[in-house]
């Protein structure tokens, strides 16, 4: 039997329907090396489209499988420029280098690397996917003899079914990293599995956190756009971190707005999501600091925020229209939050939240008085977060 062919075969039937791309990578190179290609490290380079990542990828040597994530940018770094993948992209042809000799003035660092590790000779081809876009992977040795071109007449044959294992896994990550960045961890999960007819959705117990910049509206009137998009950028990476840290999901961002939710799963996590919601805004006056000292050493104008926490009953999912879908949550509760956050503005507090939120966070809060906000008959009763001073 032809070895390649059976490669070829598993790749395309099983390998093909795997969501583990360490076992087909494993499987990939271990066959090769009983058909006596005499790999040492194998890299898989997957790109796709993601605002955050560029590319994610595969490393094998006889030591074990793992993968890894490429940022935007990592790529206007060293790391890439001079590599074999860029090379292979730019000439749209593979690249089959020796590793002896090399020139340390002239050669990428990534050959120097090898070389000094024991490799001996390299290769790097492109892989084809069915919607046009191309991908790399590279291959290295430390055999004596180096790659002969029986070896690298079964790597290209090979490569057929390795993309046919690994184009549908890329994308189905790119998907999710999509789904992941736009949405968060929670409505992404719904949105995967399924939950994505308009009106579907779920209620449940969440807390609710209105986070809003001050003064943002006369700030972007006079600042220029460039300065406007760094303070944004800056305040909403701080407020993101904070949220995720602790455990919750940014749903959405408003102009200068954001709103974030802890979902409570079972009556016993609601005292603690309330408390990782506490530690969430206090984590954000904590970087709010630190990013204000940043902007005055910059000459910026430091940025200041109103924060409101409540926690209830929420309906979770989808609104929209036919074509155009939002994945929210709604109801009262997340109205109180947003009204309780409006009220920063006048009682001095920069975090505010109900009773039930502070109560479970004791020496955190103090009592702030009792006021009527719209779309509630009766006063609520708000907090203030203590703040540590000096």
């Amino acid at each position: 039997m032809d070895p390649v062919a059976d490669l070829n075969h598993w790749m395309m039937t099983r390998g093909r329907c795997s969501d583990d791309p360490v076992e087909v990578v494993s499987r990939y190179c271990a066959t090769l090396v009983d058909a006596g290609v005499p790999l040492w490290r194998v890299n898989i380079g997957q790109r796709f489209a993601n605002p955050l990542l560029i590319a994610w990828g595969i490393v094998w040597t006889p030591e074990g499988t793992e993968t890894y994530d490429v940022t935007h940018a990592r790529m206007l770094t060293d790391d890439y420029i001079g590599s074999s993948f860029e090379y292979i992209l730019t000439h749209q042809k593979p690249l089959h280098k020796s590793l002896r000799g090399l020139d340390r003035n002239r050669d990428h660092v990534s050959y120097l690397e090898f070389a000094a590790a024991g490799g001996t000779d390299y290769y790097a081809t492109l892989l084809q996917y069915g919607d046009g876009s191309q991908h790399g992977c590279t291959f290295a040795t430390r055999d004596s003899g180096g790659f002969s071109p029986e070896h690298l007449a079964m790597i290209e044959a090979s490569k057929p079914g390795l993309s046919s294992a690994l184009e549908p896994m890329t994308m189905r990550k790119s998907t999710q990293s999509l789904l992941r960045t736009y949405l968060g961890d929670g409505p992404s999960r719904e949105v995967w599995n399924g939950t994505v007819r308009r009106g579907e959705r779920k209620t449940l117990d969440a807390v609710v956190m209105f986070t809003d910049l001050r003064g943002f509206t006369a700030f972007s009137e006079t600042a220029g756009e460039d300065a406007v998009f760094d303070a944004l950028d800056g305040y909403f990476e701080l407020v993101v971190q904070s949220v995720e840290t602790m455990g919750g999901d940014v749903l959405k961002f408003m102009g200068d707005g954001i709103l974030s939710v802890f979902v409570i799963s079972s009556p016993q996590e609601r005292n603690g999501k309330c408390r990782q919601a506490t530690r969430a805004a206090r984590g954000i006056l904590e970087g709010l600091s630190a990013l204000n000292d940043t902007r005055r050493e910059a000459n910026r104008s430091p940025l200041d925020i109103g924060i409101g926490i409540n926690v209830g009953r929420v309906s979770y999912g989808n609104i929209g229209s036919p074509g155009r879908l939002d994945f929210t949550v709604l109801g009262p509760a997340v109205n109180a939050a947003s009204r309780i956050e409006g009220l920063t503005k006048t009682l001095g507090n920069r975090v505010l939240a109900t009773a039930a939120v502070a109560q479970a966070s004791p020496g955190m809060f103090t009592p702030r008085g009792s006021h009527r906000i719209r779309g509630l008959s009766q006063e609520i009763e708000v907090f203030g977060m203590i703040e540590p001073t000096g």
